[in-house]
């Protein structure tokens, strides 16, 4: 009789809302840990997934995932410090939405080791993961992170590293062109969702997806790319409205 096979042993740096998705989606197939910065941080995270504040508790891991803010320096400051705990084999991903993977490699003792791993908010529900393994990595390194997306439930495309991936690198000047239209012919949000949603089937208009991404990760993501942010979008985030999280953004919530 064939030996079950062993969970895979999963950290998860960080406490926002991709961690903490990512974290649900792996509580019931992976022996899952999330770290979080603080003790605050850690009481607001809703997962059955244990949570710990000190870094070295993911020593004992096979892959851990950086998910903290899309701040290039933030990130290169933590994976160090991952770095400093893992395994030797232990395999090291990112969920950036847009940064260079071959760069956040560079800021790692272990490039071979390291990929992007793009999730999809709310990652419970979206089917897709962007995978995204550079030219140093491993061949054991791809097969171990499509086994783990196998474990998720997800299913993994290998895209290129280049900004914004597939999906950003398409989706965000889109989303930023319904921004200038809008302002251009004066319309409300709801006039230019509600033609998208009903005249091409989007689930989400591109107003309500930006306040659901966050205006400041919206932002990043532009100048990642290399698209033209609107001002508005720039002005909103200047202000602190950033969409769903803050409060309030293109639209208000209570």
């Amino acid at each position: 009789m064939s030996q079950p096979t062993p969970q895979i042993r999963l950290g998860i740096a960080g406490s926002g809302a991709i961690a903490t998705g990512l974290a649900r989606a792996a509580e019931d197939v992976c022996d899952t840990v999330l770290w979080a910065r603080s003790e605050e941080s850690a009481a607001r995270v809703k997962t059955s997934a244990r949570v710990v504040t000190d870094l070295s508790e993911l020593a004992d891991r096979d892959v851990v995932v950086e998910a903290v803010v899309e701040d290039p320096a933030v990130k290169r400051d933590l994976l160090a410090r991952l770095c400093d705990v893992l395994s030797g084999d232990a395999i090291l991903a990112t969920t950036t939405s847009s940064l260079s993977i071959e760069e956040l490699a560079a800021a790692t003792n272990r490039p071979e080791r390291f990929c992007g791993l793009h999730v999809f908010n709310p990652v419970e529900r979206m089917d897709l993961v962007e995978l995204v393994l550079h030219e140093a990595a491993t061949e054991d390194t791809h097969r171990r992170m499509h086994e783990l997306c196998e474990a998720l439930g997800k299913n993994a495309v290998e895209v290129p590293d280049i900004p914004g991936f597939v999906v950003n690198r398409l989706l965000f000047p889109f989303l930023f062109e319904a921004v200038r239209l809008a302002d251009e012919a004066g319309l409300e949000p709801e006039a230019v969702d509600a033609c998208m949603k009903m005249g091409a089937g989007h689930p989400m208009g591109p107003l309500a997806l930006l306040d659901f991404v966050g205006l400041d990760v919206a932002v990043a993501i532009g100048e990642q790319i290399g698209a033209e942010v609107p001002a508005r979008v720039r002005e909103l985030a200047d202000q602190g409205k950033l969409g769903r999280k803050s409060g309030a953004g293109f639209y208000e919530y209570g």
